[in-house]
């Protein structure tokens, strides 16, 4: 079955990371994507990541995936004007540029709809197209700080912990990879390509829950509280007799009877202690003392068995080993196997989520040349062999 997203073309202005991942999901549901990256040194995310293999990124072979490279001087009037050329042949134009850099180079908005009123114009920036900090340099780090997010992570009392990934990067992406499903299904229905403004602040922040209400109502601000949420009970980490950390989350009248017989206390489910909910968020330091004590009498694997089996949520806390090992992310295909032109065989993650008729698809392995593609999607834009040559020497390709 086709992609959902095949026939489409999406040009991907921009680098590192929420603005190019935005184009990674946009690639997996079957749009062409065409990425442009500045001659010679590409884009910096082919030389980012903590470990290398064969002296390259691993990074980059996810991240690139199901996308032609353009090598593209957007800095000189000529790339420019190729650039435009692109975008007015494009369903989606990406890029995750500072705001008004694109206009500095004639690829606004504004440019491009004068071209291509259909298009989707998706922007991913730190904090917006709009308001006070728009113009500021936005990272993964500093947006989930600004949004609160950052705040309640972590342990009271300790500085604010960020997550080992760039959260709010990804947040962004799927942000805009939102927007531009949303904004495609208006132009189905008759209306014009509009703008996306997608912010890494914006996306962070919309996870915040009622955290801001909470503060304007009565005044109460949300602090970290380290592995659980405070008065939903019990749901914590468990240290298991093998010293691997599971989740084990008992936080409804029906669970926690469950989860009583299971440690073989029945009587705790009837207990007025821990009885209904509010009790239970009362006494949770008693209720992590008893389940932490249960806990350690089993290994995490018997804990995961033991758990799920009468009926109650539990899950290990797992590493990359234990998710490459465990064989369900491979029947749901969140781990695939591919080739790679640098790595050879890799495992990465799939492609979510799952549809039914016309799934997302690997493709195409990242291109590792920089500007790979450039000459056939400049012939298909109807540049001739000779003016490619020259505009490779001038130094705009």
């Amino acid at each position: 079955m086709a992609e959902p997203l095949s026939g489409l073309r999406a040009i991907e202005f921009g680098q590192l990371l929420a603005g190019p991942f935005t184009g990674t999901l946009l690639g997996d549901f079957g749009a062409d994507v065409i990425k442009i990256e500045a001659p010679g040194v590409g884009d910096a995310m082919r030389d980012w990541g903590r470990l290398r293999h064969n002296d390259r990124s691993l990074w980059w072979s996810i991240l690139a995936r199901n996308k032609r490279s353009v090598s593209l001087n957007l800095r000189e009037p000529e790339g420019q004007r190729i650039a435009l050329e692109l975008a007015a042949s494009a369903d989606i134009v990406l890029e995750n540029f500072r705001p008004g850099t694109m206009e500095k180079w004639g690829l606004g908005p504004e440019d491009v709809h004068a071209r291509n009123p259909r298009a989707i114009y998706a922007r991913v920036s730190g904090y917006g197209q709009t308001g006070r900090y728009a113009h500021r340099p936005g990272f993964a780090s500093a947006g989930e700080a600004l949004s609160g997010l950052r705040y309640i992570n972590g342990y009271p009392g300790q500085a604010p912990p960020r997550a080992g990934i760039s959260f709010g990067d990804t947040l962004a992406a799927q942000s805009a990879f939102q927007g531009i499903l949303l904004a495609l299904y208006a132009r189905e229905r008759g209306e014009e390509g509009q703008v996306v403004d997608a912010g890494i602040v914006d996306a962070c922040f919309a996870m915040s829950e009622s955290s801001t209400l909470e503060y304007e109502k009565t005044g109460f601000i949300r602090e970290p509280t380290g592995p659980r949420l405070p008065r939903i009970a019990p749901s914590n980490v468990y240290l298991s007799s093998d010293k691997k950390w599971v989740v084990i989350a008992a936080n409804h009248d029906t669970l926690w009877r469950r989860l009583a017989k299971i440690m073989g206390q029945p009587e705790l489910g009837e207990d007025a202690r821990f009885a209904d909910h509010h009790a239970r968020g009362e006494h949770e330091d008693l209720l992590d003392e008893i389940i932490g004590a249960f806990a350690a009498q089993h290994t995490a694997e018997e804990l995961d068995e033991i758990v799920n089996a009468g009926g109650v949520v539990c899950s290990p806390v797992y590493t990359a080993k234990d998710v490459f090992e465990d064989p369900y992310f491979r029947e749901r295909e969140l781990l695939v196997e591919h080739e790679d032109e640098v790595h050879g065989h890799v495992t990465v993650p799939g492609i979510v989520p799952k549809l039914s008729r016309t799934p997302g698809s690997i493709r195409q392995p990242a291109r590792w040349t920089v500007g790979a593609d450039t000459d056939a999607v400049l012939e298909e834009l109807g540049v001739d062999a000779a003016e490619r040559k020259r505009l490779a020497d001038a130094g705009v390709i």
